[in-house]
């Protein structure tokens, strides 16, 4: 069964939130850019450039920024160039051969990776989503690291957006979810998830369309 309306939590956090997550543990960001950007038309929406750099570059220095403890960055479609834009803001470049099968399978590559990292928790980031704050992606990670929940998403305005982050406990869900739903089913589903208010639009923006593209451009503009 699906919850209602999960908490919205604002920072700074309380110590002592729920039972059995740590004040500390590995984080591992995995952000996941393996898609065929079908909608975006002829192009790999994720090498077009923004603010002087390609997409899934920002996406990618977002989260090697911020305070996670490692940063992988999964790639499929077009592989060789999607990594080559990502440059080197990433610890790890991960392959999935199973890209066109859905978005679950670079969530899987994802788990597996942290795992094999010892993650306490992984933080999920989309390579179309540049505009997402360092700031933001530090929030979400402070508020596992003080026990907001084990299955958090950032929000703008109550509105869930992404990052999200999972706990440990969820990787073997994680590792058999289908379809293109990634961690949504689990988030919605589970007692322990929240929302942590970040007040960053950034969070709920995505590039599908180049028309998307060229309104997030004008907003940074104006």
């Amino acid at each position: 069964m699906t919850r209602g309306n999960l908490p919205v939590v604002d920072p700074p956090f309380e110590d002592g939130g729920s039972p059995g997550i740590r004040d500390t543990g590995t984080v591992v960001g995995v952000v996941l850019a393996a898609g065929t950007s079908s909608r975006y038309g002829s192009k790999n929406k994720l090498l077009t450039e923004w603010e002087g750099a390609p997409i899934v570059h920002q996406a990618a220095a977002t989260i090697d920024r911020s305070e996670v403890d490692t940063t992988l960055v999964v790639v499929g479609y077009d592989a060789e160039n999607v990594q080559e834009a990502v440059g080197g803001p990433a610890d790890a470049v991960v392959r999935n051969e199973r890209y066109a099968a859905g978005q679950d399978t670079s969530v899987e590559q994802g788990v597996e990776a942290a795992r094999e990292r010892d993650a306490d928790a992984v933080l999920f980031a989309l390579g179309d989503m540049p505009r997402v704050a360092v700031e933001s992606v530090n929030d979400l990670v402070a508020a596992y690291h003080h026990g907001v929940g084990d299955a958090l998403a950032v929000a703008n305005a109550g509105k869930r957006g992404n990052p999200v982050l999972f706990d440990a406990t969820h990787f073997s869900a994680l590792s058999n979810v289908t379809g293109d739903v990634g961690g949504r089913q689990i988030l919605l589903t589970n007692d322990d998830s929240a929302l942590v208010e970040t007040d960053d639009p950034g969070v709920l923006v995505d590039v599908d369309t180049p028309q998307q593209l060229e309104d997030m451009c004008e907003r940074s503009d104006g």
